[in-house]
């Protein structure tokens, strides 16, 4: 099933390079420093938090800054890319309802537009990385690896919220909230040792967590993942983009009558 969904991708990745293209346009139409904020907004939303913990809550976690960084790129790739996820389908009406299209193209373009921000994100990050001194190594090339997992859970999620909001407007409504809520059970810019012992097994089933941890144990602590954290993120990724397949599959046929 998979398979014949990559395939399916493949097919009509002309379709799917004119999507990104089209939201990339249109995401920095009439905007005068363009691509620039997508570095930026991590940066601005990094510097009031880096205010607002240290000052407020004398966290004393360090390399501070980019411990915030790290959550923030993680986090925001995954919010903006199942939010634009969400609307794909109900966004691309006029043109499913007059040629044939196969939907699982307009999700997928969704997840494809945010990777543009992930990258110029992972720039700032880097911007970061050199002003503090950290010094770069080898586990850095594992960056892509955590991608991968972390756009392959995003697709699949994005499947399922796209699949709901066709036949649930509300859905929007509900998400918009329970990504507020996720964040804050993500630890983007308080350090884990806050989470009391006996939380912490259940406070670990959070994908974000396992996504963000990742990522800060490449940066941070130079090291290499350990085999369960590897089969954490990949085990959340391939998992939801199979059940988002799955859904997404079951529900499309009656697309055309709602949308």
């Amino acid at each position: 099933m998979i398979a014949g969904y990559l395939n399916t991708i493949k097919r009509y990745r002309f379709l799917l390079n004119q999507l990104v293209a089209r939201d990339f346009k249109t995401r920095y139409k009439r905007s005068v420093l363009g691509v620039l904020w997508s570095m930026l907004n991590p940066l601005l939303t990094m510097c009031v938090q880096y205010m607002v913990f240290v000052n407020l809550f004398k966290w004393d976690i360090e390399n501070y800054a980019i411990y915030l960084l790290i959550g923030t790129v993680t986090f925001n790739f995954f919010s903006e890319a199942t939010q634009a996820a969400l609307g794909s389908i109900t966004g691309s009406a006029s043109l499913i309802t007059k040629v044939y299209v196969p939907t699982y193209v307009f999700p997928a373009a969704k997840v494809l537009s945010s990777c543009i921000n992930l990258f110029f994100s992972t720039l700032a990050l880097y911007l970061i990385i050199f002003i503090q001194g950290l010094p770069l190594n080898w586990c850095h090339l594992l960056i892509p690896v955590l991608y991968l997992a972390l756009i392959l859970f995003s697709t699949g999620v994005g499947m399922i919220l796209s699949a709901f909001m066709v036949y649930f407007r509300d859905t929007q409504f509900l998400y918009s909230v329970l990504i507020v809520l996720w964040m804050y059970l993500t630890p983007l810019f308080y350090p884990v040792s806050i989470i009391p012992e006996n939380m912490m097994g259940l406070y670990s089933l959070n994908p974000m967590y396992q996504y963000v941890t990742f990522y800060r144990t490449l940066v941070l602590d130079a090291a290499v993942p350990t085999a369960a954290q590897f089969a954490w993120c990949f085990g959340y990724a391939i998992a939801f983009l199979l059940i988002g397949f799955l859904v997404f599959r079951k529900l499309k046929k009656n697309f055309i009558l709602y949308i």
